[in-house]
């Protein structure tokens, strides 16, 4: 991380680190350049859509963030707002933010998700379905198309539900998968529900 602060000197260090722990704390959640600007302005530091996009950049091509654009699986288009960001090694996140793993416990797990997705060569987008969002569409090179959910535990009813919706409004027959740390198993209605250890340890899909 000094290195890519070093490389672009141009870069006022302070708001630089503003955005770095910004998108530290926001792996797995959909962000915006605009976004992070206004929220880093209202805490004082001004800084704008421009230069926020610059250390986006900057921190993507350094190897430390992988960037992952939506799909509207309806329109089967690709989307050019509101992506997503993973860190390339979550070790990264305890240097940097001084924070426990285990907190905020789903979204890393998507991100562990994400990097064995990019591991097993997969083509990686972020689906939206209607209003509602599908974590991962995936395609490997013959074309087998996956849709994935995943959360650290749906053993809530409300959670359930909520973590199946999207993945309801979706009219192809592509496989759903929802992934969690939970010990059961099972299918909801053509969608099967594995453990992330056990899916994590399944030979090359």
């Amino acid at each position: 991380e000094n290195d890519i602060s070093k490389r672009y000197t141009v870069y006022a260090e302070e708001s630089y680190q503003e955005v770095v722990n910004y998108l530290i704390d926001s792996v797995g959640s959909i962000v915006s350049a605009g976004n992070i600007a206004k929220v880093l302005s209202a805490n004082k530091r001004k800084i704008d859509n421009k230069t926020v996009t610059r250390y986006i950049d900057s921190l993507v091509e350094a190897y430390l963030f992988y960037k992952v654009n939506r799909y509207d699986i309806k329109g089967k288009q690709h989307l050019a707002t509101l992506e997503k960001y993973y860190l390339v090694d979550l070790g990264f996140r305890s240097a940097l933010l001084g924070k426990e793993l285990s907190s905020d416990a789903g979204h890393l797990l998507e991100n562990v998700i994400y990097l064995e997705l990019k591991r097993r060569n997969y083509q990686i987008w972020i689906g939206k379905a209607n209003r509602l969002e599908v974590d991962f569409v995936v395609r490997d090179n013959e074309g087998f198309t996956q849709y994935i959910q995943v959360a650290q535990t749906v053993q809530n009813t409300t959670t359930l539900e909520r973590e199946l919706a999207p993945f309801d409004s979706i009219a192809d027959h592509h496989e759903k998968l929802l992934i969690t740390m939970d010990y059961d198993t099972g299918t909801y209605n053509g969608i099967k529900k594995i453990n992330a250890l056990d899916w994590l340890t399944i030979p090359q899909q």
